[in-house]
C-alpha cells in the first residue's frame, strides 16, 4: 500500500472481500473473530467481491470501484454546494476543499523545507511526513486518511448527501399553494387512489427515505447523521409532517430489518461506544489551538460567512420590498431565481436553520465518544465538515465576484485551505511511502490453503492484520485487536486462549476443541509476536508449507 493510514484498513477489506469470494461468507460471519456476526457495513466489500467473481482481478476491482465513488462523490457535492448556495462557482470550489482538506501543515512544511538543505522540488518529492495527520495533526486529508482508507464511508456519502440536498430542498420550499391545490385535487376526485396516495404519502420523500434506509449495511454512521438532521428539521418545519411522515417510512421499511439483522449475533458491545469525551483528539492540547492547527482558516471563515449573512439578513429586511430577488454570487448566499419553490422570506434564515443540526453534531464529537476509539468521531465530524463547505466555499466566490484585491484574497484563502491536504495526496500519488503488507512466501501459502482446506475452514493465527490467513477466505479465530476494540468486541478472554494454545501445554488441547479450531498458522508473523512451542504442533500433519510457512492440521 502506499497509504500509511491504509496499513490496517486494507487486509481488513482484502479479508473481507475474500471471505465472500473464497469462503462461501454469505449471510457474513465475521472473518475477524470467528463465531459472530459481521456487524461491519460490508456492501462495499460485497460489490468489489462481485466484480472479482465476474472475472476482475481484486486490485482492478477495488481501484475501479474507488475511483468511480470518488468521482461520484466530486459531482454530487458540487450539486449539493449550488443547490444550498445558489452559487455555481461555490458549487466549483466544494469538492476541493472536501478533497484537499487540512490545516496549517503547509507552515511545518515550509520551515522545514527552510531548516534543510535540499532544493525545493527534490524536497517536495521526498516530503519526510503527513502534514495533516500524525502526533502534531489529527483532522487528516479526508481523501488520505478517509476515503483511501474508509470504504464504506466512500460508499455512504455520497448518498448521504443525496439525501441532505432533498431534505433541504424538502426545509427551504414554501408549498402553500401547492398544498391547498392538492387538498382541491383530493376533494374533487377523492376515488384517485394514485391522488390520495400522493396526498398522504408524498413519494418523492418516500423514495428517498428508502434510500436513506440502505445505510445501515452501507455506513451506519451516516444513517445516524441523517436521523439527528431529519429529526432537527422536522421539528423547524412542523407544516411539512406529512413528508417527513413519508421519509420516516421509507426510512423504517429498509432500515429496522437491517438493524435487526445487524444487531442479533453480533460481538459488539454498544455500551462501548458511548463516554464523555472533551475535545475529541485534542488530548492535552488547547482545544481552540488544536482546532485552528488542524482546519485551518476555515472554521473563522465559516464564522465571518455567518455573520455576514446575518448582516445581510438585516439588510435585506430593508430592501425586500424593492429587491425581491437578488444574485447570489454577488449578494452572498441567495435562493436561485429560476427555482421558483425556494421559500421567499429572508433567505439567510433559513440556512441557518439548517446547519443547527451540523452545528450540533460538532459540539456533540467535541463532548462525547461516539465509539471506542475516540478519532472515529471522525465519522460524525467529517458531516458537519460537508454541510460547512457549501458556507465556505460561497463566501470566497463572494469575495471572488466583487474586485481584483479581494479576487487575490480569495485566491490566497483557497491556496491556503487546500496547501496542507494537497501535498499529503501528492506524498500518496508519488509513492513516496510504500509499504509491504503481505510478503511472496505468504501468497504462495495461501494457493495451498485454498486448494487443501473447505471454504468455512477455521484458522488459529496471530491477532495481527497482516496474516496470511486474510488472503485465503477462510475464518479466523481471531485477527487484529486494533479493529476487533474499535468495533466494541470484547476479545480479551480469546486473545489469553489463543496465546495458551500456541504455547502448548496442558490447556492447549481443551483450547482447540472448545473454539473447534481446524488449522493452525504458524509463520514469521506468530514467530515475532507470540511464544510458540513448535514440538506441541509436531503431533499434527502439515498441509501447506512454503518458506517459514507451516499450517497444521488440527481436525481430520
Amino acid at each position: 500500500t502506499g497509504a500509511s493510514n491504509n496499513l490496517g484498513d486494507l487486509p481488513f477489506h482484502l479479508g473481507a472481500i475474500f471471505s465472500f469470494t473464497d469462503g462461501n461468507n454469505f449471510p457474513p460471519d465475521n472473518p475477524s473473530y470467528a463465531f459472530a456476526k459481521f456487524s461491519y457495513p460490508f456492501i462495499v466489500d460485497l460489490i468489489t467481491a462481485s466484480f472479482v467473481k465476474l472475472g476482475a482481478s481484486v486490485r482492478d476491482a477495488m481501484l475501479i470501484q474507488n475511483v468511480t465513488l470518488a468521482f461520484s462523490l466530486l459531482v454530487i457535492l458540487e450539486r449539493f454546494a449550488f443547490k444550498l448556495t445558489g452559487s455555481r462557482l461555490a458549487g466549483k470550489i466544494a469538492p476541493a476543499l472536501l478533497f484537499f482538506s487540512g490545516g496549517l501543515g503547509f507552515l511545518w512544511f515550509f520551515k522545514e523545507y527552510w531548516q534543510g538543505a535540499q532544493g525545493f522540488f527534490e524536497f517536495i518529492w521526498n516530503l519526510p511526513r503527513d502534514y495533516t495527520i500524525g502526533e502534531q495533526f489529527r483532522w487528516g486529508n479526508s481523501l488520505v486518511t478517509l476515503f483511501i482508507t474508509q470504504r464504506s464511508l466512500l460508499l455512504g456519502m455520497p448518498l448521504t448527501i443525496i439525501v441532505l440536498q432533498k431534505l433541504w430542498e424538502l426545509f427551504a420550499t414554501e408549498d402553500t399553494e401547492k398544498h391547498s391545490e392538492k387538498i382541491k385535487r383530493v376533494e374533487q376526485d377523492k376515488q384517485d387512489k394514485k391522488a390520495l396516495t400522493t396526498y398522504y404519502l408524498p413519494l418523492t420523500t418516500f423514495f428517498v427515505g428508502l434510500l436513506a434506509g440502505t445505510l445501515p449495511l452501507i455506513h451506519a454512521h451516516s444513517l445516524f447523521i441523517l436521523f439527528v438532521v431529519s429529526a432537527f428539521l422536522f421539528f423547524l418545519r412542523l407544516d411539512k409532517w406529512r413528508e417527513w411522515i413519508a421519509f420516516a417510512v421509507g426510512v423504517l421499511i429498509v432500515a429496522v430489518p437491517e438493524l435487526f439483522w445487524v444487531m442479533t449475533g453480533s460481538a459488539t458491545h454498544l455500551t462501548k461506544f458511548i463516554d464523555w469525551h472533551f475535545g475529541w483528539d485534542a488530548r492535552d492540547a488547547n482545544v481552540f489551538w488544536f482546532w485552528v492547527k488542524n482546519t485551518g482558516i476555515f472554521i473563522p471563515l465559516l464564522i465571518l460567512t455567518f455573520l455576514l449573512m446575518l448582516k445581510s439578513k438585516d439588510s435585506d429586511e430593508e430592501n425586500k420590498e424593492n429587491e425581491p430577488q437578488v444574485n447570489a454570487d454577488m449578494r452572498g448566499l441567495r435562493a436561485v431565481k429560476a427555482n421558483k419553490e425556494i421559500y421567499h422570506s429572508p433567505f439567510t434564515i433559513r440556512h441557518l436553520y439548517f446547519y443547527l443540526p451540523f452545528a450540533f453534531l460538532f459540539i456533540l464529537s467535541n463532548t462525547i465518544k461516539l465509539a471506542p476509539w475516540e478519532w472515529d468521531n471522525i465519522k460524525v465530524l467529517i458531516y458537519w465538515f460537508i454541510a460547512s463547505i457549501p458556507f465556505v466555499a460561497a463566501f470566497l466566490a463572494w469575495l471572488w465576484n466583487k474586485n481584483n484585491l479581494l479576487k487575490f484574497v480569495a485566491a490566497s484563502c483557497l491556496l491556503a485551505l487546500i496547501l496542507a491536504g494537497a501535498l499529503d495526496v501528492l506524498r500518496v500519488i508519488s509513492k513516496e511511502i510504500n509499504y509491504q503488507v503481505f510478503d511472496r512466501d505468504a501468497i504462495k501459502i495461501v494457493e495451498q490453503i485454498k486448494q487443501r482446506t473447505a471454504p468455512n475452514s477455521l484458522f488459529l493465527n496471530a491477532p495481527t492484520y497482516n496474516s496470511a490467513v486474510v488472503l485465503s477466505g477462510r475464518r479466523s479465530l481471531m485477527r487484529y485487536v486494533g479493529h476487533l476494540s474499535s468495533y466494541g468486541i470484547d476479545y480479551a478472554e480469546r486473545e489469553t486462549d489463543l496465546k495458551q494454545i500456541y504455547a502448548g501445554g496442558e490447556t492447549a488441547e481443551n483450547f482447540l476443541k472448545k473454539y473447534n479450531i481446524e488449522y493452525v498458522l504458524i509463520s514469521p508473523v506468530e514467530k515475532g509476536s507470540l511464544q510458540i512451542n513448535e514440538g506441541f504442533f509436531s503431533k499434527y500433519p502439515v498441509i501447506a508449507e512454503f518458506g517459514q510457512y507451516r499450517v497444521y492440521q488440527i481436525k481430520k
